[in-house]
């Protein structure tokens, strides 16, 4: 009986459970020293952005949809918002001579996310394009815009008060906590409760579990559609702000294959690529997971060409057995 319920518990909670274990086995592998909190706070920092991301495209496989514009969306948020925080005294500034509040470089990065996840949704709820297809032109059309917006260079020289957004921690010398961190923890909890407790939410799943019979039932689907992927694009562009603060600068390379590393995460934290199913939790658990894998590989300096080979055999690994756990329960 007891194997019986230690079966159900791993089938369900796959993720933690994995999560769990690569712990451990980094815990055994470096003798402890890759769990200290200041490998922790390093950890926690790295995927903060990316969470947000996972977050947001996680929300969109649940209805069954996909967005491959992830990476070059998120570079042209951080480019728009840097270029609003740079010091207007420097010399090859894109607003040279002009300096801004900082309440308008993080609304100008988050708004250009949104109206490109607006543009995704259009295309795929009343377009309906194929988002894969949908997707893969706006991540073209992102790059184009990006590059003509900043003419290809390198977008610096930002203000102390900009970077001080994704940089500052607080508390104790010995225990100093990241504000990223604090940012995942808010935005996790309102997905969360986007997702679990309002009708919209349930509408996402019931739009991912059966289109045409959530039709039926009432639903707009695609008014639904269209917000996810505008939420979606609300995201990056927080995603891009904070990469832009974190590393102080944007530029062509900002964010590049962040869309593999947020399907990624959100596929090895449950969410199913046949939509419908996935929860806030298993996409942060997932989050995380593909962090302690890149960070244990850098901390075991393990070539970081290795990385790339590792990702795309998780995303296959997991989507096979995530086919071959629903299709037994059909």
């Amino acid at each position: 009986m007891r194997v019986i319920k230690f079966r159900e518990f791993t089938s369900r909670y796959t993720n933690l459970v994995t999560f769990v274990v690569l712990v451990f086995l980094l815990a055994i592998l470096t003798r402890g020293q890759a769990l200290t909190w200041a490998s922790f706070k390093t950890l926690i920092i790295a995927e903060a952005v990316r969470a947000f991301a996972a977050l947001g495209v996680g929300m969109i496989i649940i209805t069954k949809g996909i967005d491959l514009s992830i990476g070059y969306v998120v570079c042209l948020t951080a480019s728009v918002a840097a270029s609003f925080a740079q010091i207007p005294t420097y010399e090859t500034a894109i607003y040279y001579g002009h300096s801004f509040p900082i309440i308008v470089p993080i609304v100008a990065g988050i708004f250009a996310g949104g109206l490109f996840g607006l543009f995704n949704g259009v295309l795929v709820a009343y377009g309906k394009l194929p988002p894969f297809i949908a997707t893969l032109g706006t991540m073209s059309i992102a790059r184009g815009i990006q590059l003509l917006y900043t003419k290809a260079a390198i977008v610096s020289s930002l203000t102390p008060q900009f970077k001080a957004i994704a940089q500052t921690s607080f508390g104790p010398s010995f225990l100093q906590i990241p504000f990223l961190g604090i940012y995942v923890i808010i935005i996790t909890f309102i997905i969360w409760v986007l997702l679990k407790h309002t009708k919209q939410g349930t509408n996402f799943y019931a739009i991912g579990g059966n289109a045409q019979a959530a039709r039926v039932s009432g639903i707009n689907v695609e008014r639904d559609l269209l917000c996810v992927y505008l939420y979606a694009g609300l995201l990056y562009g927080c995603a891009g702000v904070l990469l832009s603060s974190r590393l102080a600068l944007a530029n062509a390379l900002t964010a590049n294959g962040m869309e593999l590393d947020a399907i990624a995460a959100v596929t090895v934290g449950g969410i199913s690529q046949n939509g419908g199913v996935g929860t806030v939790g298993g996409m942060i658990i997932g989050i995380f997971t593909m962090g302690l894998i890149n960070y244990g590989m850098s901390f075991l300096a393990i070539d970081s060409y290795y990385q790339y080979l590792v990702k795309g055999a998780i995303i296959i690994l997991a989507v096979y057995f995530d086919m071959k756990k629903y299709a037994k329960r059909a």
